[in-house]
């Protein structure tokens, strides 16, 4: 028995020595980072090619989008959904960890559906405890919470954290896996295919949990995109995790983790950091493996205007860094977002609609939310139009509440600089209740619509 136990304590002896050592290099490694100015682009390259300068990049309107170095990349405004540029967008391509977004974001609805606590308790299981890559070297059996589990896989892009949040959602990661391929589908990501939930490539996933497929995991950058989005939409509590400088795992841990996004703002204040830091940004996702080159969705937001760009295949990690403020620079610099409808504005011509069966035969209207599209800045001579879908009259019926839906307006919006223009439907409610009328009203309404009609056509016999 004691045997047993001199093993087992000898074994988490090494583990605890493996991950201080594998820290403390890497804490050594951020310290000797170059800076952006010293960093040679020539020198990196990886499996699938290194990327070049790229020409089949499109901006938007008259406005020239920088050169790019990258296999792919999108920057899009997420309340609107307008791209502002794109290179390759639709181009599946390994994510690397950015994968882990789809995952962060299924344990985050668990967590808001009640389903999890993040002070819930974790076991590892072997799958996890066997992933390698980046990993905060879970042992089998070991205990975590929610929580600390989420900040490594965040933070520090940990495969075994990430693997075991997987395992304690659906109960095996493959279950999991398709949990995953159903949400991208549900929010649209056309292009994307998952196999694990952590963006390793197939052979260095485990032997006896690899997927039986020959396929790898696949993601577009318009993809990655779209799920940074709907983060920040379901889940705009995400910089709790996503802005983490540094966290230390383990009490007994000598070094922390560091976070891989060296774009932070926070960072400006850091050494070898404050040359990436960017102002505004507070997310999202790094990814490396050999045949994915370095890949980054990042967002900020400046003046009240959010962006999210994404940039895949870049040929080192610093380079990922710096094509991502490229990219975010053309955005700033370039755009805003402008509100043109006010919410609860009436609609010229269509200021009201008619109601059966009401104390009033009519209701007035407005449109429910407000319209903002994003236009270059300082643009002129804004174009608007609108349609109007009104719900029949004889299907507006009393009683109808105050903020009742009555139809929805599409608007388009085109302005110089744009080439296309852009739509957003709204729906149209009652500033007011209509309560339903009684028999007696109703029986002298329909006398006076009887002798109305009547007297109408007499005058058009004449």
């Amino acid at each position: 028995m004691k045997a047993n136990n001199f093993k087992k304590n000898n074994k988490r002896s090494m583990i605890k020595k493996s991950v201080t050592a594998v820290m403390v290099l890497n804490m050594m490694y951020m310290s000797a980072l170059p800076v952006v100015g010293n960093f040679d682009s020539s020198v990196a390259t990886f499996a699938a090619g290194a990327a070049t300068e790229a020409t089949n990049i499109t901006g938007t309107g008259s406005i020239n989008p920088p050169s790019l170095a990258l296999r792919s990349a999108i920057l899009i405004e997420p309340s609107t959904g307008q791209v502002l540029l794109s290179m390759n967008p639709d181009e599946p391509l390994p994510p690397a960890s950015m994968t882990k977004m789809m995952t962060e974001y299924l344990v985050a609805e668990q967590v808001k559906q009640g389903k999890l606590k993040w002070t819930d308790k974790v076991t590892v299981n072997e799958n996890a405890s066997k992933s390698i890559g980046s990993r905060i070297f879970l042992a089998q059996g070991d205990q975590h919470t929610v929580e600390e589990l989420y900040i490594a896989m965040a933070v520090g892009s940990a495969n075994d954290a990430t693997v075991a949040l997987a395992e304690r959602v659906s109960g095996t990661e493959q279950d999991f896996v398709k949990l995953m391929n159903e949400t991208a589908q549900k929010m649209g990501m056309k292009n994307t295919y998952f196999i694990n939930s952590t963006g390793l490539d197939r052979k260095d996933m485990p032997t006896g949990f690899q997927p039986d497929t020959d396929r790898e995991t696949v993601m577009t950058a318009r993809d990655a995109a779209t799920l940074a989005s709907y983060i920040i939409k379901d889940h705009p509590d995400y910089t709790r995790f996503t802005t983490i400088q540094s966290y230390k795992f383990r009490p007994t841990d000598k070094a922390p983790i560091i976070n891989y996004n060296w774009m932070l703002e926070a960072n400006k204040n850091i050494t070898n950091f404050r040359k990436f830091a960017y102002p505004g940004l507070d997310g999202m996702k790094t990814g490396h493996t050999s045949n994915a080159g370095n890949c980054f969705t990042g967002t900020a937001e400046r003046n009240g205007m959010r962006l999210i760009s994404v940039v895949m295949g870049a040929d080192s990690e610093p380079h990922r860094f710096t094509e991502t403020a490229k990219v975010l620079n053309y955005g700033f610099d370039n755009f805003e977002v402008k509100q043109v409808v006010a919410p609860k504005t009436v609609v010229k011509g269509v200021e009201n609609v008619p109601v059966t069966k009401g104390t009033e035969t009519e209701v007035p209207i407005v449109t429910k939310d407000a319209v903002s599209f994003i236009v270059p800045k300082g643009a002129s001579n804004p174009k608007v139009t609108f349609t109007t879908n009104i719900t029949p009259a004889s299907s507006l019926v009393a009683p109808l509440k105050q903020g009742a839906k009555v139809g929805t307006i599409t608007y388009t919006y085109k302005t110089d600089g744009v080439d296309k223009g852009q739509t957003k439907t709204v729906d149209l409610v009652t500033t007011t209740a209509v309560e339903e009328g009684g028999w007696f009203r109703m029986l002298f309404r329909a006398i006076g619509d009887f002798f109305g009609d009547l007297f109408q056509g007499i005058k058009n016999l004449f």
